[in-house]
């Protein structure tokens, strides 16, 4: 029997142990198993209460029980579903119990989703999308998710796809029927209009799809600057937990550490860096140059000093200065930072100011004297950087090129329909065929492994 026949079983829940375990049966024995395990035949989308039994007739559990019969089930398949007490013995007894079924084994990652795509109950934006919900760490992120699980982008797309394939049509029938009477003469005028429509439609879209990326990806700050200037224990403030060793020792950092927080539900993940220095410790150097790579691929640099010192002034890059040990300093008058803090700075490419606008901090990261106020400015830098976002269509990557594969071949039938009907009939079956597979209901086959294998099991 081919695998996507077998009927499949997984841990559906959180694991274990836990008060309840939720347990899914997906495929064309989950019926059996589920009237063999329960005794009898239960009433579909009715939850009833019964005491598990396996082939021995040994109990397994006092379990609440569901039976959805395909095609109106998650899957599209005949699916059952188990209410248990999660105790890791308990599942080990209901696994064992499926496993003497033939034709019934323990689902991959994904494939219940996947199972739902084949079967025409989501598609691959869909299912994308509850990936993505699945994996949301922050508010905004789940509502952007969830969006996507409703359709959102889905739904657009299959409305584009019908209107350029009636475009399609209407340019098509002028060049097969051109003689017949009953056509009309003059075709190719309606259907551009509309493909013009079509295409600023998808241009639109595409111009905002970069913050709709970056909400899912999340903002990424790292701290940076010289040796014990204080930056694991900013990254401690910031976390608001011990996530790194404090030491007055310089060196102590030595490899990146990084922390995901929710800043107004904004997701940014933090990274706390080796203190940058020339040292002649290999392993040290090493901590320097992953410290410096981190702070160039940053959306925002805090580069931390001493509140005496003076710090970079020029370049564009977007990186705040942030002056610490203000408790110490108190009354003091600032001084020029050391030649080689000032080296290693130009190398990460700091300055204070981001586009222009300056940006300078005074903190005690030890007391948590200005840590609200850099914590508030950085859920402003954050509202600017995501900006609306949240309402964005594409998610993925994935989807922005084909987006932009559909808008190219829009684009170009516009283009060459002076040279030939026929070319822009081509341009136009190719916009559709990016499309469908951005949907997933074309030649998708070679990327849905890649796509279902980062789902969790049980999804």
């Amino acid at each position: 029997m081919h695998p996507r026949e077998q009927t499949i079983f997984a841990l559906s829940s959180g694991r274990p142990p836990s008060a309840i375990a939720i347990v899914r049966l997906s495929g064309p024995l989950a019926g059996t198993v589920m009237a063999s395990l329960a005794g009898k035949k239960l009433v579909p989308r009715m939850a009833a209460r019964v005491l598990l039994h396996d082939a021995n007739l040994l109990p397994i559990d006092d379990a609440v029980v569901l039976w959805f019969p395909g095609p109106a089930s998650a899957t599209g398949e005949d699916v059952a579903e188990f209410h248990v007490h999660g105790g890791r013995a308990v599942l080990a007894a209901l696994f064992s119990a499926f496993s003497t079924f033939e034709n019934v084994r323990a689902a991959e990652p994904g494939e219940f989703t996947r199972r739902a795509f084949e079967n025409g109950k989501l598609d691959l934006t869909e299912a994308e999308g509850l990936d993505d919900l699945i994996r949301a760490d922050t508010d905004r992120q789940r509502r952007q998710a969830l969006r996507h699980l409703k359709g959102m982008l889905g739904d657009r797309v299959r409305d584009w796809r019908a209107q350029i394939i009636e475009a399609a049509a209407l340019i098509e029938a002028g060049i097969d029927f051109s003689d017949e009477g009953d056509v009309p003469s003059e075709l190719i005028g309606p259907a551009l209009a509309r493909i013009r429509v079509l295409l600023s439609e998808i241009q639109e879209v595409l111009a905002a799809q970069g913050k709709s990326e970056r909400l899912r990806e999340g903002l990424v700050v790292t701290i940076a600057g010289p040796p014990n200037v204080g930056k694991s224990t900013l990254m401690n403030q910031l976390a608001r937990r011990e996530v790194a060793i404090v030491s007055p020792h310089a060196g102590t950092t030595r490899d990146v550490i990084e922390v995901q927080l929710d800043l107004d539900g904004y997701p940014v993940t933090v990274i706390d860096t080796a203190g940058i220095r020339d040292t002649e410790d290999p392993v040290e150097q090493e901590g320097v140059r992953r410290a410096r790579a981190r702070a160039a691929e940053a959306d925002l640099v805090l580069w931390l000093v001493d509140a005496e010192q003076e710090s970079l002034r020029e370049g564009a890059a977007p990186v705040w200065v942030v002056r610490n040990k203000i408790d110490l300093y108190a009354g003091k008058s600032h001084k020029a930072g050391s030649a080689i803090d000032l080296a290693a700075a130009a190398q990460c490419g700091v300055s204070s100011g981001r586009g222009g606008d300056e940006a300078d901090f005074g903190i005690s990261a030890r007391r948590g004297d200005g840590i609200a106020e850099l914590i508030e400015a950085l859920v402003g830098f954050a509202q600017e950087y995501f900006g609306s976002g949240e309402g964005g269509l594409i998610g993925r990557e994935r989807q922005r090129k084909l987006l932009q594969e559909t808008a190219l071949s829009l684009d170009r039938s516009i283009s060459v329909v002076g040279k030939g009907e026929e070319l822009a009939a081509e341009e136009l079956r190719m916009a559709v065929h990016s499309l469908g597979r951005l949907l997933g209901r074309i030649d998708v086959e070679n990327i849905l492994e890649v796509i279902f294998r980062d789902f969790c099991i049980g999804k």
